[in-house]
């Protein structure tokens, strides 16, 4: 299979490839699974990664960072050969960014060490019926009371909903952006419950959560009270180019399939790769390839440069990877043909893991907007 690493490019260190390399092997090991039982298969697939140390990179580091490069390579790596592996290590990072980036020491210490055993899993609550891409439209509120914070609300297209055994949610304390902080809930609090499950086209554990007379202590809040937009934003800002990086592994993983069925594939008494329709598809897909591969790891390097943050670079590579595998991916099953859309061959499973990339942390649309509230000139009258 393809990979970056393949080409000597300055974003990499030694480190990274070596990890690259080994994650590439293990994740060979995989056993298949169906899209019967999901959240076994999650769980799983958390108690592996956890065990084998993978998951130790979606925490902090002795240096107190996250190296995004590693978050990059493990979801590309992961997501070329099971979609449900790059979610599982995913969620872990995603789930516990708060905590990670903004949590006290007591909730780093009673939370990342069981995220990165895999003893415990995260999840990340910040989406709600009214208020997806519009987060200050939140409703959900915390009310102080006594020595608590009482929630009350819906949180809605939750991964690892259900089978979490922590959340991180935000909440509303008081009008307006600035009103909204975030807290660490243990899934067995009273008052928190599943409302529902939710079903997509490529099975992932996602439901909608209920909050009523939630109580939580102070010292479950994250940051100060009315940081919350900050601390999912900062969250997302880190995680959104990995991604891109998923959806890099899923084109890498499609190109390398077509180019194995043009090759194989005969028609009209020669190899299908031959025709010149076929080599003006390969091309554009490893063009769109290259390109995506290179907007999410200059993401990458420049959040491990810590010269603040990288807001318009990871909108950037979030964007053009989701939308360049979707045209991968479509590619690799017309090349398929017919054997392209039965159910269990890898090209029709990448098209169903990819469309919702393309919406998950942020739309495209959303993408294209903090893009251009970035490098609009501030004399325009429009800030970010």
């Amino acid at each position: 299979m393809p990979s970056p690493l393949d080409l000597d490019w300055p974003f990499f260190e030694d480190r990274h490839r070596d990890f690259a390399a080994r994650l590439h092997a293990w994740a060979a090991t995989l056993p298949a699974h169906g899209d019967d039982d999901v959240d076994a298969t999650c769980r799983d697939l958390v108690r592996r990664l956890g065990r084998d140390g993978w998951l130790r990179h979606t925490v902090p580091g002795t240096d107190g960072a996250i190296d995004v490069r590693s978050l990059c390579l493990a979801r590309e790596t992961l997501a070329s050969r099971d979609g449900l592996a790059d979610f599982a290590f995913a969620m872990q990072g995603l789930g516990a960014g708060p905590i990670s980036l903004f949590g006290s020491d007591e909730q780093r210490a009673t939370w990342l060490p069981r995220v990165a055993s895999g003893d415990a899993i995260a999840a990340f609550a910040l989406s709600e019926p009214e208020a997806g891409s519009d987060v200050a439209a939140m409703t959900m509120t915390a009310t102080v009371s006594g020595d608590f914070y009482v929630l009350d609300g819906c949180k809605t297209w939750i991964s690892n909903g259900g089978i979490a055994d922590f959340y991180t949610v935000f909440a509303r304390t008081a009008p307006g952006p600035k009103g909204i902080t975030g807290f660490v809930v243990d899934a067995k609090t009273p008052g928190l419950s599943i409302e529902a499950r939710i079903d997509v086209i490529a099975p992932h554990p996602l439901a909608t959560l209920r909050f009523r007379d939630c109580r939580v202590p102070h010292g479950a809040r994250i940051g100060e009270e009315g940081a919350g937009m900050r601390i999912a934003l900062g969250t997302l800002d880190l995680f959104r180019s990995t991604v891109g990086a998923a959806a890099l592994g899923f084109a890498r993983r499609a190109l390398d399939e077509a180019l194995t069925r043009a090759a194989e594939r005969r028609l009209f008494g020669a190899p299908m790769a031959e025709l010149q329709l076929i080599q003006g598809k390969l091309a554009d897909m490893a063009l769109d390839v290259d390109a995506a591969a290179l907007l999410v790891y200059r993401a990458a390097w420049q959040a491990d440069r810590r010269l603040g943050r990288v807001t318009r670079e990871a909108a950037m590579a979030k964007l053009f990877a989701t939308e360049a595998a979707q045209r991968v991916i479509d590619e690799a099953v017309q090349i398929f043909g017919g054997h392209g859309i039965v159910r269990g061959n890898i090209t029709e499973r990448l098209y169903r893991e990819i469309r919702a990339l393309r919406i998950y942390e942020g739309a495209s649309e959303v993408q294209k907007i903090v893009i251009a509230r970035q490098i609009l000139p501030a004399k325009a009258g429009i800030h970010s």
